[in-house]
């Protein structure tokens, strides 16, 4: 059994009216149209919903009268389904799903939200941090109405929107003998150990840097922890390669650290908005987005 919103629509104008002609004539539409619909809704529940009388109009059944109490009633709660989609869809606030790149997001997100809420005060953002294949999944499945994070091979399924443009830095001990350079040069680190960022597509991002230029690294240590890459760099236990640059030089131990743009040619990483490929965001993505241009253009 199966029946549509339209045949139940159809259906209340034909008893609310009593001929198939002013329902018609209600709905805007041509008389076989409803006829057909009323039809095909009997059929579908295998019941008769009208008395036809010839000349005379119809009248409803036992049966007919009992749905069109139910179907009313529904029709009802459909209309009230469609305009709180339509409000969600167009209000300026609401709220925002947002997946963020977990090394990312404890530089930037709170700053971010604290400026947010000056532009747009009754929008609500719940973030999520995950690595870029939990923030993919979250997109598929629809947890996640958009995506802060790098462009590290998202294919064709899903749309990604430039924000900035970050550089590659190498990440080294404030001691180190190469921590005064202004520029360093991955070839001259190879021999040392590397402390490797673990995490799915960065790992193989960071190595591939490496090997593109026919350089095989030393792995040291492997960590899906930022600050653990960190602790390890600035406590002498190698260096690391990073997108991520935070304000503090400083460990979570009060170590230092020194980061060097590095000397050989390798393009920036594009960060920006992912999200999956025609969807239509609501008013509140399209606000939200509109913001995080705003905010990153006038980012250092």
């Amino acid at each position: 059994m199966s029946f549509t919103l339209k045949q139940l629509r159809y259906f209340v104008a034909a008893a609310e009216t009593g001929t198939i002609t002013a329902a018609a004539r209600r709905l805007n539409i041509s008389q076989p149209s409803v006829s057909a619909a009323v039809a095909e809704l009997e059929e579908s529940l295998g019941l008769d919903l009208f008395l036809r009388h010839h000349a005379q109009g119809l009248s409803l059944t036992p049966a007919g009268r009992r749905l069109q109490t139910e179907a009313t009633d529904l029709l009802a709660h459909a209309e009230e389904l469609r305009q709180g989609a339509l409000d969600l869809s167009q209000r300026p606030g609401g709220e925002i799903e947002l997946g963020c790149f977990q090394t990312f997001a404890p530089m930037r997100i709170p700053g971010m939200l604290r400026a947010l809420k000056g532009r747009f005060p009754d929008m609500t953002v719940r973030v999520r941090e995950e690595h870029l294949a939990g923030l993919l999944e979250g997109l598929r499945r629809g947890r996640f109405d958009l995506g802060l994070t790098y462009d590290l091979g998202l294919g064709p399924e899903f749309s990604f929107e430039t924000l900035a443009e970050v550089p590659l830095y190498v990440m080294l001990p404030v001691r180190h003998r190469f921590a005064t350079r202004k520029l360093v040069a991955l070839a001259d680190l190879v021999e040392e150990p590397l402390v490797l960022l673990d995490l799915p597509q960065s790992r193989d991002h960071f190595l591939s840097i490496l090997r593109a230029r026919g350089l095989e690294p030393r792995i040291a240590h492997e960590t899906t922890s930022l600050e653990m890459v960190r602790g390890l760099v600035a406590n002498g236990f190698g260096y690391a390669l990073m997108h991520s640059r935070p304000e503090n030089d400083r460990a979570l131990d009060g170590q230092r650290l020194a980061y060097r743009p590095v000397k050989e040619p390798v393009p920036a990483q594009r960060l920006g908005l992912a999200s999956l490929a025609g969807a239509r965001p609501t008013r509140a993505a399209q606000r939200f987005a509109e913001f995080c241009r705003e905010h990153f253009a006038g980012s250092p």
